[in-house]
């Protein structure tokens, strides 16, 4: 049986260390202008202290670079890529093509992996993305299982899904939230106050909030529960799926490290002993619900199509 990568998204050059010492295999970082919805702001200094930890214990370190680009920031990249390269960050999640492009030439020791967010829903797609360099493709949080297994079973690159955590429902480049307070002649300070500010979008018929927050990126709205498959983990990794992500954001680094550890532990007990995990398939669910805060709840995402938004 062929383990998965366990990947997270930590919150800060400490909570590296710490999602390492519970098992996380890779890390995902990287800084507001470049990245989307990352769990904390790594800037210069700390993507290379993070790289330089993680070699030291073997993990890889992958930095974000999927954000919507526009004309005024394409500048920037041969920079920024060639820093990546230069201090061995392993790999750089991008979307926009701008990416690709100035990798290949600013950071060709780095590896690529496709991440749009939301297009990569078949496996044709995946392989263009893989035949013009990238080694990896981050399938969509909207598919369910079968054709995560489809897409897999046709692959020609490396497959990576979500697990756990928050899913973006919405984003726009223009900060919505800010402009509409100004045209309504207030100031509530929302604009440039990123994921700090708690503001939510309440929805009375259905009883949810979805949190939502404004940064460099524009404007992101985001589920109203988490999703969790500690407990379906068995057929993802029976499909030799490569990379499986717990997502950070808006969490804390305790939560973070604390689910890192719960997903390590059934990773490796359906490796060891299959009959036992599947035995233990509610309890797994327990433990996590046990972790999460009383405002999130959770559920299996699209996997089984349970989640509608």
């Amino acid at each position: 049986m062929i383990k998965p990568e366990l990947l997270v998204t930590p919150t800060s050059v400490e909570n590296v260390e710490e999602v390492i010492d519970a098992g996380a295999d890779a890390v995902m970082i990287g800084e507001e202008r470049y990245g989307l919805r990352l769990a904390g702001e790594f800037d210069r200094t700390a993507v290379h202290e993070a790289v330089k930890l993680a070699h030291e214990r073997g993990v890889k370190v992958y930095v974000a670079m999927n954000a919507l680009f526009h004309n005024d920031t394409l500048p920037e990249l041969p920079d920024y890529l060639a820093f990546l390269d230069k201090i061995g960050a392993d790999a750089v999640v991008f979307g926009d093509p701008a990416v690709l492009m100035n990798a290949k030439q600013y950071a060709p020791k780095v590896e690529l992996h496709w991440n749009t967010e939301t297009t990569a829903t078949n496996w044709y797609t995946a392989n263009y993305w893989g035949r013009k360099g990238s080694a990896r493709a981050v399938l969509a949080r909207e598919l369910n299982m079968d054709s995560v297994i489809e897409i897999k079973e046709n692959a020609e690159v490396a497959i990576e899904v979500q697990v756990h955590g928050m899913t973006c429902m919405f984003q726009s480049k223009r900060t919505l939230v800010g402009n509409y307070m100004e045209f309504q002649g207030k100031d509530l300070g929302v604009e440039g106050r990123s994921k700090d500010r708690t503001l939510v979008l309440h929805d009375p018929e259905r009883d949810v909030k979805y949190p939502i927050w404004e940064d460099w990126n524009g404007t992101h709205i985001m589920s109203p529960k988490d999703m969790c498959i500690i407990d379906e983990l068995d057929e993802l990794i029976d499909a030799e799926i490569d990379s499986f992500k717990i997502d950070g954001v808006l969490k804390d680094g305790a939560y973070i490290r604390d689910m890192t550890g719960l997903y390590r532990q059934a990773i490796d007990q359906y490796a060891a002993k299959p009959e036992e995990y599947i035995e233990e398939k509610e309890a797994w669910r327990d433990r996590a619900l046990a972790l999460q805060p009383d405002n999130r709840e959770l559920d299996t995402g699209f996997f089984f199509k349970e989640t509608v938004y």
